[in-house]
């Protein structure tokens, strides 16, 4: 028998003027097991035309752990006439007891631009905080009022053919937030948490610290499309231990704190993001790489040539509604992002 995939419908249309009132008449109307639940606005904007369904389905799988009004947004910017269209539906998921938890989702399909500020900013559940999800480049131009309102600017730095142009823009949106502290979230830099976890804990054991300065040969085999994830990964590990880059054509040349000479070389093969790190020194191999069996991440120390001792850590699956639902539950600035991408601008 063929399997059918699931598809994921739009709800009920509605005009605009409209859409208050038809959502609470879908709570008045709804079973008492149905309970509204909100902890922030999550807007989602892409520019593909059949954008609606697939974003509804990935607001699907986010709202089983997070709660929100979501604004689905697809967008046609270069209509010469502004029109919108609109609907109406919700996600519930079974809660901790019998009842089940539901998030509403209000999607828009735009012709033009001009109208995302107002559309978006008069459909907001009370004061809480937005999140802009960006699947598309980031523009030149775009109303900076807009930017006044986001708590946070999530995008995946991975799908930019321009890293620099679309980081500037990004960076100026920021600049731009008179408002609020927005900040700069990228799933790109999510990716990498396995991997930065499984090598981080080589800081743990001081016995390991004396062997950084002696690390001659990095090398990071990445999957198809994923060199940008692959020099992030770099640019991190370069600013968390003060190496400054020389030069990034072919093997990224570096020096450590020491004065001494890195080299760094970049492997593209498989699917994964990133498949395997090893750092080495002329005595001791630091190496992390993914599992065979895919959401597990492999740990290990010892002499070049020999496999030693291993741990298995938590990996994950590269679900990008899972990507997401992380980023939703973390707080701060990013920072040391911010400094892993300073070093990675030279890279490029």
């Amino acid at each position: 028998m063929t399997e059918t995939a699931e598809t994921f419908s739009l709800g009920a249309p509605v005009e605009i003027d409209q859409i208050d009132r038809e959502l609470k008449k879908i709570w008045a109307d709804g079973d008492s097991a149905m309970a509204r639940a909100s902890l922030m606005n999550l807007a989602v904007y892409n520019e593909a035309p059949d954008s609606l369904q697939r974003s509804t389905e990935l607001i699907s799988k986010i709202t089983e752990n997070h709660a929100c009004r979501a604004l689905v947004i697809a967008a046609d910017p270069s209509a010469k006439v502004d029109k919108v269209e609109a609907w109406i539906s919700a996600h519930c998921h079974v809660g901790g007891g019998a009842k089940q938890i539901c998030s509403e989702q209000i999607s828009f399909r735009l012709e033009g631009t001009k109208l995302l500020t107002s559309i978006l900013f008069s459909h907001l559940d009370s004061d809480l905080p937005l999140y802009l999800w960006w699947q598309s480049d980031l523009p030149e131009r775009i109303d900076p009022q807009l930017w006044n309102w986001v708590d946070r600017l999530i995008f995946d730095s991975r799908a930019w053919n321009d890293f620099e142009a679309q980081m500037q823009l990004a960076e100026k949106a920021r600049s731009e937030a008179q408002q609020r502290q927005m900040v700069l979230c990228d799933l790109n830099w999510t990716r990498l948490t396995p991997f930065r976890l499984a090598f981080a804990q080589f800081f743990d054991h001081s016995a390991s610290h004396r062997h950084f300065d002696k690390i001659e040969n990095v090398s990071l085999h990445f999957g198809h499309g994923c060199r940008s994830t692959a020099l992030l990964f770099i640019g991190w590990i370069g600013a968390q231990l003060g190496w400054e880059v020389v030069g990034g054509n072919g093997p990224v040349q570096m020096k450590n704190l020491a004065g001494k000479a890195v080299r760094a070389e970049l492997l593209e093969e498989g699917e994964a993001p990133l498949q395997s790190f090893i750092a080495g020194t002329r005595e001791l191999e630091f190496r992390v790489r993914r599992a065979a069996c895919g959401d597990l991440v492999e740990v290990s120390r010892g002499k070049p040539g020999e496999q030693g001792a291993h741990q298995l850590l938590p990996g994950d699956d590269g679900d990008l509604a899972t990507l997401v639902s992380e980023e939703l539950v973390r707080g701060g600035e990013r920072r040391v992002y911010q400094r892993a991408v300073e070093k990675m601008r030279k890279l490029l």
